[in-house]
């Protein structure tokens, strides 16, 4: 394999590299010197780093010879095939759709597009209005509080309880069991093996609980449509079902919820676009696209070649792991005027924050939607963001995260 530049040889797999900030210059170097960077593993056989956004979309959209099927190793840098969807060696869950390839991922999406298609989309949005309403009138104006479980956590949660036609109170606990799913480089969300047992069984005995439930009474909520899917003219196995379980509990939960909180931060530090917002709340309609490009909420996807291939004239061997870092691709100066600047006039951007090609995330309409009811209601009651304490990131390759993010909201 080839030998890492010494002069350039980040290990983007290290996750300690991600806890004080987003390395955005070793990305920045990365692209300009190195954009299909071989990065050696010390617990592995290496990877292929993407960084710059014509390579990524151009891999994204040959899922022929780019898989991200759980049997080549899946969606994640670890090999979800020797070490289980969420790395805890769990062998319990069966393959999510995230983990297949076309035409079986394609199959797998027509079954769970009914459930944010814009007809449906479009009785939610005022039941998401009330809510950010709701727990945005209960954040005490002008004093210092943690907007993480007063909003950008319970926010997306709640949708989600509804979408799966689940108690609202359910919402902290579906938190709790999220940040276990993809925080298997944090002690804060796995204390242990033994802790993250018990986390385990816990989302399995319910998710046991709920699809024999929808099965035997199904409603028209995303669970039944999990529970109940067909492959090949038979329903799905529980294993399915509860791997599809957790990839739409961490995908709508985490993208909304860390893209809420990075764009507060963002206002804070930029608020005369906060003043533009506020100025004419129609141009939300666009900015969310930038929000969700300059947060990134989900920094990297993996895909394994299936033939010996080039990507940009660099030689790829079947086999090999290529890593596609969307948090790098977001600000590609080919792509973005001044990148690491936010500006929500950039209009109908076509960001790779929520992935692109075959595996788009299929709740970005959701996603956006929240994002933009959010702020229009901040909008009204809030005159400025102001960041008071350095908020605690997950120490995450994967997921660009805050634990928490204290702020001050000046009342309008």
């Amino acid at each position: 394999m080839p030998i890492a530049d010494p002069d350039l040889s980040p290990d983007l797999k290290d996750p300690d590299l991600y806890v004080g900030s987003v390395p955005h210059e070793t990305f920045d170097a990365l692209r300009r010197d190195r954009p299909v960077y071989w990065n050696e593993e010390k617990d592995g056989a290496g990877f292929w780093a993407l960084t710059r956004y014509a390579d990524i979309v151009e891999v994204s959209r040959n899922p022929a010879l780019f898989s991200s099927a759980y049997e080549n190793g899946g969606h994640r840098i670890f090999n979800e095939n020797e070490v289980g969807l969420t790395g805890a060696g769990e062998s319990a869950i069966g393959i999510p759709f995230i983990s297949l390839d076309p035409p079986l991922h394609t199959h797998y999406r027509k079954f769970i597009m009914p459930a944010v298609a814009p007809g449906r989309l479009a009785g939610i949005e005022e039941r998401i209005l009330d809510r950010c309403t709701r727990l945005i009138g209960e954040i005490p104006l002008g004093e210092t509080v943690d907007i993480v479980p007063l909003l950008s956590a319970p926010l997306p949660l709640l949708t989600l309880t509804e979408l799966f036609d689940l108690p609202a109170e359910l919402w902290t606990k579906l938190y709790d069991w999220t940040n276990a799913f993809v925080g298997e480089d944090d002690p804060d969300f796995r204390q242990s093996p033994e802790a993250m047992a018990q986390v385990m069984g816990e989302f399995m005995a319910f998710a046991e609980a709920l699809f024999r439930e929808r099965r035997t009474s199904p409603g028209q909520d995303l669970a039944t449509l999990l529970a109940n899917m067909q492959v090949d003219g038979e329903p799905v196995p529980f294993k399915e079902f509860l791997g599809n379980m957790i990839l739409a509990l961490v995908g709508a939960n985490e993208t909304t919820r860390n893209s809420l909180s990075h764009s507060i931060v963002a206002f804070a530090e930029n608020p005369d676009q906060w003043d533009r917002i506020r100025a004419d709340p129609d141009l939300l309609k666009t900015a969310v696209r930038e929000m969700v490009r300059f947060a990134s909420p989900v920094m990297h996807m993996r895909r394994t070649a299936t033939a010996d291939t080039e990507i940009a004239g660099t030689r790829i061997r079947k086999g090999d792991k290529v890593v596609l870092w969307y948090i790098a691709a977001n600000r590609d100066a080919s792509m973005f005027a001044n990148p690491h600047g936010f500006d929500i006039g950039r209009g109908n951007i076509q960001h790779v924050g929520f992935g692109t090609g075959q595996h788009v995330c299929v709740g970005s309409r959701l996603a956006e939607m929240q994002l933009r009811v959010a702020f229009g209601v901040l909008a009204r009651h809030v005159k400025q963001f102001e960041v008071m304490a350095r908020p605690r990131r997950f120490r995450s390759n994967f997921i660009n995260g805050l634990k928490n993010l204290d702020v001050r909201l000046t009342p309008a």
